[in-house]
């Protein structure tokens, strides 16, 4: 039999920016990122950008406008600046995939052309899905505006939207072209959605850096306290944790069934689904952590004390570690209701073997293959019983979850 093998190498590499003003008159960082590759004529662009960021920005689609106006030679602004839904529901239908491509379509872009996307973490998979999509590849600038953007999701080579009740079902592998984190967007962030972000610089703490989880310890109560410069160290130390691992971990398009970076994730992606998004993404993160650093320590991985550390540091920063959904048909694994199912959704979602990351101890991970549901029930517990004691010490009002989320696209 004949056999022609073929091997392909691909490199990608992209910069990750840390700025204030990057619509500022005076900030030449996104006009000097399309001109490295700029011929004679402008590049063309169009700009995506979340609601609650234009909401709480009013001036900023003014900014924009007179920046690329200002910059003409170098870029131009190829149709009017396309307002989208933000939070997680910008990712539940194809409505937002569907403008931005026919904006991109309306424009003429080209795969030479940008797509500057301007938000949450949502918006930034949604656009970055039809960036990825349109001409099978235009060049997209990534400009997050949370800090579960700036120090997670942003990071990252993957985009998409939910379908079919699930999590990021259609999606792509796409690096962006740039990304530029701007901590101007910060200060107009609620108070939850603030906190909510930490979650995931916990996370990467917790898989690859116990110094960094002390930091994050140290600085718990500045934290809380929106303390922006404390909280622009926690962004781009969790930031370069995350490209680290893209870029070293061997599997940056996730061809294997491990995924580090999803620890917790597994009930989180279900809780989310569970509290049709009640839940956002950065507090059902915390929650998951709890759950599987809950289980490494009862099932005898995790030692006592870095439990406890885990267990103290995500209320010190005003993050829950239970949500009533997490305990509802825990007899029944197969229940759609039931948290349990994630653990097969989480499976297929991934490919192959299920993969869960648990914790010898904090910065040393290590994965499983299966779980004991008898201890993940008392995991389960046990949070309950966390939470209610932290509730009992604390404001309720201060650290309950309201009946409707606030949203991420700020």
């Amino acid at each position: 039999m004949d056999l022609i093998r073929q091997r392909v190498r691909v490199e990608f590499e992209y910069p990750v920016h840390f700025t204030n003003g990057i619509f500022g008159s005076s900030n030449l960082l996104l006009r000097d990122l399309v001109a490295r590759s700029a011929d004679e004529t402008p590049s063309r662009l169009i700009v995506v950008v979340d609601s609650g960021v234009a909401d709480h920005h009013p001036l900023l689609l003014g900014q924009i406008e007179e920046y690329c106006q200002r910059h003409r030679t170098v870029l131009a602004l190829a149709a009017p600046v396309l307002i989208v839904p933000g939070g997680e529901r910008v990712k539940n239908d194809s409505h937002t995939v569907d403008e931005t491509h026919r904006a991109i379509h309306e424009a003429g872009l080209c795969r030479h052309s940008y797509v500057v996307a301007v938000g949450g973490g949502a918006v930034l998979d949604a656009v970055g899905y039809a960036a990825a999509t349109a001409h099978r590849g235009i060049r997209l600038i990534r400009v997050p505006t949370t800090v579960l953007a700036q120090d997670d999701s942003a990071m990252g080579v993957k985009n998409g939207i939910n379908a079919f009740g699930k999590k990021n079902y259609l999606g792509t592998f796409a690096p962006p072209f740039a990304v530029i984190n701007d901590a101007r967007f910060l200060p107009t962030l609620s108070d939850r959605d603030w906190r909510a972000g930490i979650s995931e610089a916990v996370k990467a703490a917790l898989i690859k850096d116990r110094s960094f989880f002390d930091f994050i310890e140290e600085q718990a109560p500045a934290l809380r306290a929106r303390d922006l410069p404390a909280m622009e160290q926690i962004i781009k130390r969790c930031a370069a944790l995350h490209l680290t691992h893209i870029a070293t971990g061997g599997d940056p398009f996730e061809l294997g069934s491990s995924r580090p970076l999803d620890f917790g994730h597994w009930a989180a992606h279900k809780l989310e689904q569970l509290t049709d998004h009640r839940l956002g993404h950065g507090e059902a993160v915390a929650i998951g952590i709890a759950l599987d650093s809950t289980y490494s320590y009862l099932a005898g991985f995790l030692p006592e004390d870095d439990w406890r550390r885990i267990m103290t540091l995500l209320p010190a920063l005003g993050l829950a570690v239970y949500a009533p959904e997490l305990g509802q048909h825990l007899e029944q694994d197969d229940h759609p209701g039931s948290v349990l199912r994630g653990l097969d959704e989480f499976r297929e979602h991934l490919g192959g073997l299920l993969t869960i990351l648990m914790l010898r101890s904090i910065g040393a991970p290590f994965d499983v293959h299966e779980i004991r549901r008898d201890v993940m029930i008392r995991s389960i517990g046990v949070l309950r019983n966390v939470e209610q004691a932290h509730l009992t010490r604390e404001d309720h009002h201060e650290r309950r979850i309201p009946a409707e989320s606030e949203g991420t696209g700020r």
